[in-house]
């Protein structure tokens, strides 16, 4: 009546064992690091940089814990702050020489301390976050206005572009601030400028007026694009800023909109906040230009002559010298997408990218008329640029698709297409708030939390013991896996822990033992009414699994509702909350089950049950106790 079978003890054992092995790693704390990331788009991180980290510490004499390289990065774990500071200053001074053009980033960083045979077993511990590990808070402002204006800027360089293929004859195209200014001679042309923008430009709103002897149109964004253009530009910035903080090796880094024009970030574990406002402070923008093929040009680039008017002089990632005009012919604006691919004639390593509709046309019109000659893409990054590239025009190029080829490998080509995809801000952005919590503050935190929940722990278990006697302990041994469990699976996921996840992990505690103190309750009720101890343990636990089940559910469907709808600290104690009441389910019946079940189900002739003191009464109304 009362046996597992030996399955199901293998799914006890199993489950203890993972859950085991995936909570160990929080106990082993953090080691101080140094982490080493690309600082501009154009250099890569790679086992040659690990080299040379290598050797800067050995000529510094720092024995680093391990140098791994992962990804974008080269991380060194260490032994102490204060090697952490020396180990930052010897690798800083070998791989940044010049400190107004820093090729990478070095920054301070902590890593797991856990030992090699847990992270070859891919067992991590659960992120911590800003308020238990410390690190760094800010609050952006996106200049909404500055979004607007830029499409504006665009939408009249495509009007003027329209009319022309439209045959409209104009007097002029001006922008005012937000606005659209085009004037015209006669109520002709206007009307038909007026068609134009009606059926081409569905986010402009037009009114015409007289101006002396001409008619001026002013096309203004319709308020509904206007919102769009905001939200489009707030989404811009947030993927732009997430793909910068990758290199301060954040591993669970806050981009929250807040608001209609602010984004909150927060960096938990970062130290050097400096180093934070560089990177998110960074701007990058692409932009493509004629190169200058003149004598005076290429005297310039050889460094045997000066530098011809309305030029500027421009190095490639080889060191070698471009000469390129003033003119910028597209921006970045204009590009859609850019991917690795190869030339299907000569099977040559080539970047294929794709314009927009203005971009094409200004591409075909700049290829037709500059065959045979060389075009720049330069990205520019706290300005300064650097050519990417400078292929040779082969031939008219239109439909907006586009190929750059010549002198690439395969890995040149990943390297082109990632930085012409990666884009800038769309709007700019600036720093209205600043919060920095230290470490220390942090593990203040940390010991705050621990001992709520340590201390929940015990007087539930001690209140159980006394209470229920052996099935107390049970419940207790049952809490205590449940602990195991909702560690073990948060570390799994690698989500991130706050103080609002250790309130939902101490609140998780006192709920899953609910379920113990119904089922305790069920199995006196049926020794009251004169079952066997056997057949009072089988109909406890049988009868009290609906209400353990309908009481989880409830609360649980309240946890997916704070999970959809909340966010920050809400959404934090939400997933803590929905992962605490599935393993509460397990540990309490499945788990404390095949524990008494271990317990009591092989005793045949069983006359009694150790579950605290169970009140009988007689058949005359009084209350006596049974033993």
């Amino acid at each position: 009546m009362n046996r597992y079978p030996a399955w199901k003890y293998a799914i006890i054992v199993i489950a203890l064992l993972v859950g085991a092995i995936y909570a160990l790693p929080n106990f082993f704390g953090e080691a101080p690091a140094v982490q080493v990331s690309a600082g501009k788009a154009t250099v890569k991180v790679d086992s040659t940089t690990q080299t040379r980290i290598e050797q800067a510490l050995a000529a510094a004499g720092i024995k680093p814990e391990a140098v791994t390289f992962e990804g974008t990065s080269v991380k060194v774990r260490l032994d102490s702050g204060d090697t952490q500071l020396k180990a930052k200053d010897a690798i800083q001074k070998a791989l940044v020489p010049d400190a107004t053009d820093p090729q990478y980033v070095v920054a301070l960083n902590l890593l797991s301390a856990s030992p090699k045979w847990l992270s070859a077993l891919r067992a991590a511990p659960m992120y911590l976050g800003l308020d238990l590990r410390g690190g760094v808070h800010f609050m952006l402002q996106v200049d909404m206005q500055a979004a607007l204006t830029k499409k504006a800027e665009a939408l009249a360089g495509d009007l003027r572009s329209i009319l022309r293929e439209k045959s409209v004859r104009h007097a002029g195209i001006n922008r005012n601030g937000q606005a659209i200014e085009v004037r015209f001679r006669d109520t002709q042309t206007l009307e038909a400028a007026k068609a134009v923008i009606a059926d081409q430009f569905p986010d402009l709103q037009a009114v015409d007026a007289p101006e002396g002897t001409e008619y001026k149109l002013t096309a203004t964004i319709k308020p509904e694009a206007a919102r769009r253009v905001q939200e489009q530009a707030l989404k811009q910035n947030m993927v732009t800023l997430h793909n910068r903080i990758n290199e301060l090796g954040v591993a669970e880094p806050v981009i929250q909109q807040q608001g209609q024009d602010r984004i909150v970030v927060q960096l938990p574990g970062v130290q050097d906040t400096a180093k934070a406002k560089d990177i998110l402070g960074r701007t990058a923008t692409l932009e493509v230009r004629m190169v200058d093929e003149s004598t005076e040009a290429r005297a310039a680039e050889l460094g045997t002559g000066a530098v011809p008017f309305g030029t500027e002089r421009y190095l490639e990632r080889s060191g070698q010298a471009v000469v390129v005009k003033k003119q910028v012919v597209l921006t970045g604006d204009n590009l859609t997408d850019a991917q690795p691919g190869f030339d299907n004639q000569t099977q040559e390593a080539a970047v294929h990218l794709t314009l927009d509709a203005k971009g094409s046309r200004i591409f075909k019109d700049v290829t037709r008329e500059n065959v045979g000659k060389r075009m720049a893409i330069l990205l520019f990054e706290k300005g300064k640029g650097e050519v990417v590239t400078a292929p040779v025009i082969r031939s008219e190029i239109g439909g907006g698709r586009v190929q750059i080829s010549g002198r690439m490998t395969t890995v040149e080509a990943n390297d082109v297409a990632l930085l012409l995809r990666a884009g800038s801000l769309a709007a700019p952005m600036e720093i209205i708030e600043e919060l920095t919590i230290g470490p220390t503050l942090g593990a203040e935190n940390i010991t705050k939390g621990f001992h709520s929940v340590t201390w929940g722990f015990a007087v539930i278990c001690a209140f159980m013991a006394v209470y229920y006697m052996l099935f107390g302990l049970f419940s207790g041994l049952a809490l205590a896996v449940n602990l195991l469990l909702l560690v073990a699976v948060l570390s799994m996921l690698q989500a991130t822990l706050t103080l609002p996840g250790m309130a939902a992990m101490a609140l998780a505690l006192g709920m899953a033992i609910d379920s113990n103190v119904l089922i305790n309750e069920r199995v006196r009720e049926e020794l009251r009414n004169g079952a066997s101890p056997q057949a009072a343990i089988n109909a406890g636990y049988d009868r009290a699994w609906g209400t353990i089940f309908d009481s989880n559910i409830t609360t649980l469907i309240a946890g997916l509702a704070l999970l959809a709808f909340g966010s920050g600290p809400v959404r934090g104690f939400a997933v803590v909350h929905c992962i605490g009441i599935l393993t509460s389910m397990f540990s309490a019946v499945f788990f404390s089950r095949g524990l008494v079940n271990l317990w009591y189900g092989r005793k045949k002739k069983l006359k009694a049950v150790s579950i605290g003191t169970v009140w009988r009464p007689d058949a005359d109304g009084a209350i006596t106790k049974a033993e």
